[in-house]
């Protein structure tokens, strides 16, 4: 600060100075103002100079002039959506053919649900037999049923699928379904009719009851036997002593001695576990035309 004196007091010396030289009483003329004027402003520049150089040697900084920088806008975007895809790999099977799903791998154990043709299910295990897949049911969400495997594809990759043994067998029962198949003849006999049968359950059928009747004509053919037995038109019988579970039999019928081709029919039929329909027995009864 001590240092900025002099110079003030030199700059307040050239000022007197300049305006003694001034001639006496002539008028103050525009230069010597403007001159004053400049004098002036330089001493306000050297003072205000001064002031902030003494300020910065105390340690005190000038004050700033506040500067505005305008404000911008906050941008907000629009997350971009994460989608996820379902793991490849993951067995799933088809079926070439309408496939019943079971409560166990097995015809002995009873039916749940079913795969059709053109539906897909996710297989999640198998029998140690290698025979049936263990599959989410198609029929009833969150439960799972067994589906045999004759029929089947799969795809994806099974060999890390768990093998789960089969839960405890039911009580077998008797059960079978029965079709009608065709009218067939031979001279030497006459005209009967052709059924086939699969036995559905689970024991062995030993002996049947089978009488169809024409309801066109009130005509009543039947046989009770302990074989089942497919005429084969006029070739050589071919009976069966038994129906075993899984097993599917073509059945002749007792013979009408007249053609009964377009007749309406109504067969009924039992089958029984033992001889003599005896034993546990099963009935169905059907209609159909000849």
């Amino acid at each position: 600060m001590l240092k900025l004196r002099p110079i003030l007091l030199s700059v307040a010396i050239l000022l007197i100075v300049s305006a003694g030289c001034a001639p006496a009483g002539s008028p103050t003329s525009d230069s010597s103002f403007i001159s004053t004027a400049v004098a002036q402003t330089f001493v306000a520049g050297l003072v205000q100079t001064s002031a902030a150089a003494t300020l910065a040697s105390m340690g005190q900084p000038p004050t700033a002039t506040p500067t505005f920088a305008p404000e911008l806008p906050t941008l907000t975007t629009t997350p971009i959506p994460v989608f996820t895809s379902t793991p490849s790999g993951v067995p799933q099977v088809s079926v070439s053919v309408n496939t019943n799903c079971r409560f166990g791998p097995g015809k002995a154990y009873d039916r749940i649900g079913s795969l059709l043709i053109g539906e897909v299910a996710e297989v999640l295990g198998r029998n140690p037999a290698g025979t049936y897949w263990y599959i989410r049911n198609p029929d009833a969400t969150g439960s799972f049923c067994w589906l045999w495997g004759e029929y089947a594809t799969v795809s994806g990759n099974t060999s890390t699928l768990p093998v789960y043994a089969p839960p405890a067998s039911p009580t077998p029962s008797p059960s079978f379904l029965v079709s009608y198949d065709d009218l067939d003849t031979c001279a030497a006999i006459g005209w009967w009719v052709e059924f086939e049968l699969e036995n559905t359950g689970g024991l062995p059928f030993k002996s049947i009851s089978l009488t169809v009747k024409d309801t066109d004509t009130n005509v009543v053919v039947s046989f009770d036997s302990e074989e089942f037995t497919n005429r084969n038109g006029c070739n050589t019988p071919n009976p069966k002593e038994s129906l075993e579970p899984g097993d599917v039999r073509r059945v002749s019928s007792a013979a009408f001695n007249y053609d009964p081709n377009g007749n309406q029919m109504r067969a009924t039929i039992t089958l029984c576990t033992g001889n003599d329909l005896k034993g546990s027995c099963e009935t169905q009864v059907i209609k159909f035309k000849a």
